[in-house]
């Protein structure tokens, strides 16, 4: 994917896969059921091997295997943005190139986490993973989790190099984007990465979302942005405000554990995390359980709620 394709179709509803586990194990049969699953609602692309993927705790071997099947069950229907990103200029090289290799469309890398990076740091590790790797890169601002803020000024900079197409911002501030200057506006693909904000992130700018929510709402998701891209504010807004719940009860523990659970019920996945993350807590379970039913009543289709209804609250805690 060159740079100009990739400013066209990495748009929209886009969806930071989990990684199921069945006895501590990569589960790549339920990962194939999750994607074909996620083609059929109609979802805009798919970002393994990412936060909501537990890429800190896959070995090599493990996140080659995951980009290559999703690169073959997308059979290019939706692009795969591969989670590439470490602390490690040299190791972000080498995962981006094997993702490039295996297929992936684009990789999308954090910024350098725990060593606290300066603005010139940041600056030149992309700088230098771009000069080396040829699919087009989203840089993730994530200070949650990093310890660092990409600055406004580092992120004009990064927008010059020509193969660096857009930024995954999970500040949850949607003014940001409006501290930006137009033209790189227009050129560069602006993304969300909190579901809270994601309404007001797209209405103000936005090219689409790398969500969590649409693992388990695809359809709902992409109607959400499709209706934002139109200009269709009214509803797009109804649509955000019927996943609120559901968004909100996701961020009740540390990401991925809910919408692995959520997942659970809606189709029968391992809701299995890696240590150090635990197993769900009950009352985060019933939580979610809650908010699934009542968004399914809504009758949208988004969720199997047969299997949903089903489910006993405290299956598999």
């Amino acid at each position: 994917m060159t740079p100009e394709q990739a400013r066209m179709r990495l748009t929209g509803a886009m969806t930071a896969l989990v990684t199921p586990f069945t006895d501590g194990e990569v589960d790549l049969k339920q990962l194939t059921t999750l994607l074909r699953w996620q083609i059929e609602q109609g979802i805009n692309g798919l970002v393994p091997c990412g936060t909501t993927g537990e890429a800190p705790t896959l070995s090599w071997e493990e996140r080659l295997d995951i980009i290559a099947l999703c690169v073959k069950i997308a059979g290019g229907r939706v692009p795969i943005i591969a989670g590439t990103g470490t602390n490690s200029t040299e190791t972000t090289i080498a995962f981006s190139t094997a993702a490039e290799a295996f297929g992936a469309d684009a990789a999308l890398i954090v910024t350098p986490y725990y060593n606290r990076p300066s603005q010139e740091g940041i600056f030149r590790h992309f700088e230098a993973v771009a000069s080396k790797v040829r699919i087009p890169i989203i840089v993730y601002n994530v200070p949650a989790r990093t310890g660092v803020d990409l600055s406004l000024e580092t992120l004009e900079r990064l927008a010059r190099i020509p193969t660096i197409v857009g930024i995954k911002d999970a500040t949850g501030d949607v003014n940001r984007l409006s501290s930006l200057p137009a033209v790189l506006r227009r050129r560069f693909i602006c993304l969300s990465g909190h579901d809270a904000t994601s309404f007001g992130f797209n209405t103000m700018g936005g090219r689409g979302t790398i969500s969590v929510v649409s693992n388990v709402a695809p359809r709902l998701c992409v109607e959400m942005h499709d209706a934002c891209r139109q200009g269709e504010d009214h509803t797009a807004r109804a649509i955000h405000h019927r996943m609120r719940p559901l968004i909100a009860a996701l961020e009740l523990e540390s990401n991925p554990v809910p919408v692995k659970y959520a997942l659970h019920l809606a189709l029968g996945l391992s809701p299995d995390v890696r240590l150090p993350l635990t197993a769900i807590r009950p009352e985060t379970a019933t939580a979610i359980r809650e908010a699934m039913v009542t968004l399914n009543e809504g009758g949208s289709g988004a969720m199997q709620s047969g299997r949903i209804a089903a489910a006993p609250a405290q299956q598999r805690l």
